[in-house]
């Protein structure tokens, strides 16, 4: 059964966010005020309506709490975003992500209803940085303070070589959850111990930080 979502709030990131779930194949329900940005969605997504979310009838018309869940993308007006999350847990929606603009912000959204709060901007600079400090890492996902998933390239060393006779978990303490092959965009997961690792391939990997700066030193 695919799923249904609503993004309230077509600005940049609500746009792009509803286009690409929809290009997941989600049932994409698009909000806005503004004609024009709805308008400018309409063919790329199942359903866009004009809507006033801060007001609980008009959203109650369009949105129903048997979604799977709800994005409030509407961080540049603190009064708009707070009401609209509000409206929505009075609706029934289960899940609620909201955007938020700042610490503030995101403990008031919290406080009427929002099961997660987002900081597109933030955790994109946090990215960037991460990438710029590092540049052969390719992407990274912080678990906690201590852990994280990153995609790195694999060592000049490691090719032709399988992930048993690297020995990473027991030398470096490092787990190899997934090879990306140069001829395939297409993640492997949970590789096989005799997975041969080709030359241009990239290594998913899990571990602490001081781990994977051992691992990232390796040529």
């Amino acid at each position: 059964m695919r799923k249904q979502v609503c993004v309230i709030g077509l600005g940049q990131f609500g746009r792009h966010l509803a286009t690409t779930l929809a290009r997941l194949d989600c049932d994409v329900l698009a909000i806005d005020l503004d004609e024009a940005a709805v308008r400018r969605i309409q063919d790329d997504v199942q359903q866009a309506v004009i809507t006033d979310a801060r007001n609980l009838e008009a959203l109650k018309s369009v949105v129903s709490a048997d979604i799977d869940e709800a994005i409030v993308s509407l961080g540049e007006s603190l009064e708009a975003s707070i009401l609209c999350t509000l409206h929505l847990k009075t609706i029934g929606v289960e899940r609620i992500r909201a955007k938020a603009s700042g610490e503030d912000h995101a403990a008031i959204l919290k406080a009427v209803g929002a099961t997660d709060v987002i900081f597109p901007e933030r955790e994109t600079a946090e990215r960037m940085a991460q990438r710029i400090v590092q540049p052969d890492l390719l992407d990274y996902l912080p678990l906690s303070p201590a852990y994280r998933v990153v995609e790195i390239s694999t060592p000049g060393s490691f090719t032709g070589k399988t992930l048993a006779q690297l020995h990473l978990r027991k030398l470096c303490h490092i787990l190899v959850v997934a090879i990306k092959r140069a001829e395939n965009p297409d993640l492997e997961f949970l590789p096989a111990a005799d997975s041969v690792l080709p030359a241009g391939s990239n290594l998913v990997v899990i571990g602490q930080d001081e781990d994977i700066e051992r691992l990232r030193g390796v040529e």
